[in-house]
């Protein structure tokens, strides 16, 4: 058995719940995400929001951007499992 990871590698339930509490916390982070053409960008804000709509989950950026869930590849330099790059 290996030691514990630190990372968002676990399911996607708690990098939802650690997303909630950058809402809670307005702390600034680093997103690195998929915009609509597939080009990979990064953001440097706080959380507003992470909310489903239609079966999918969002993460409302305090800018305004709306960011699919699916779409996040790594927060804070960690990434996201189950997501190629």
């Amino acid at each position: 058995m290996t030691a514990p990871n630190t990372s968002f590698s676990a399911a996607p339930g708690e990098v939802l719940e650690r997303l909630r509490e950058y809402v809670s916390s307005a702390q600034l982070l680093e997103i690195v995400y998929r915009d609509g053409a597939g080009q990979v960008c990064m953001a440097h804000d706080a959380v507003r929001d992470v909310f489903s709509r239609a079966g999918q989950d969002f993460i409302l950026l305090r800018r305004g951007i709306m960011l699919p869930f699916d779409r996040v590849l790594m927060l804070d330099g960690q990434r996201i499992s189950g997501v190629a790059g």
